[in-house]
């Protein structure tokens, strides 16, 4: 059995000497563009992130589930909410579309690994906005609720309960709802971050410690 080890060892050892060895510059724009194609996944995805559900609210125009006159007053709220979320997600857009250009650049290992670095807190800032928002959007109806009953009744359904069950009622139901709702969405919307980002965010840390041996 040793013989048979020790047989297998040296034909390892004969193959791995007529193996291509790949040099430090060889490995650095290896993960260099790797780590560019990265970033670009990263900006193409928060795009799609953006465009896909305002196609479906565009789609929807005209509808009464879409429309927000009947909120009342948090229907004011409710746009405010929107403009201030589309502004940061932009925001944010711009941001993951100048990591990709500074890290396209091909550049030194310790520059690279600092790109990355920046590139990894830009995307994690980005994915607590958007779940701290989820809740936010939820905790503004929730509100609303309690201060005009018209956030109530401008749901669907609610105005024939209200004529058999007291509002008071309806209130409290609606606002358990919309609580366990909204953390209960948040829960699934950061199991989606993982899944997308938190892969990508996996692949520029690999990439991170690949620099960080070669400067070794």
């Amino acid at each position: 059995m040793m013989d048979e080890l020790e047989l297998l060892k040296k034909d390892w050892q004969k193959k791995k000497e007529h193996l291509p060895k790949l040099s430090y510059d060889e490995i650095h724009k290896m993960t260099w563009k790797k780590s560019s194609s990265v970033v670009k996944w990263i900006l193409i995805i928060s795009i799609l992130e953006l465009i896909l559900p305002n196609l479906l609210v565009f789609l929807s125009v005209g509808t009464e589930d879409w429309s927000t006159q009947n909120l009342g007053l948090m229907g004011n709220y409710y746009i405010g909410f929107n403009i201030f979320y589309y502004i940061v997600v932009l925001y944010f857009i711009f941001q993951f579309y100048n990591r990709y250009k500074e890290i396209s650049v091909l550049d030194n290992s310790k520059n690279l690994m600092r790109k990355i670095i920046k590139t990894r807190k830009t995307v994690k800032h980005y994915v607590i906005f958007c779940l701290a928002m989820i809740l936010v959007f939820f905790a503004i109806f929730i509100v609303g609720i309690y201060v005009d009953d018209s956030v109530l009744l401008s749901i669907e359904g609610v105005s024939e309960k209200a004529q058999e069950i007291p509002l008071e009622k309806l209130k409290s139901a609606a606002v358990l709802i919309l609580a366990l709702g909204g953390i209960a969405f948040a829960v699934v919307m950061g199991g989606v971050y993982f899944l997308l980002y938190g892969l990508l965010l996996r692949k520029l840390k690999f990439n991170y410690k690949e620099l960080k041996r070669l400067e070794v």
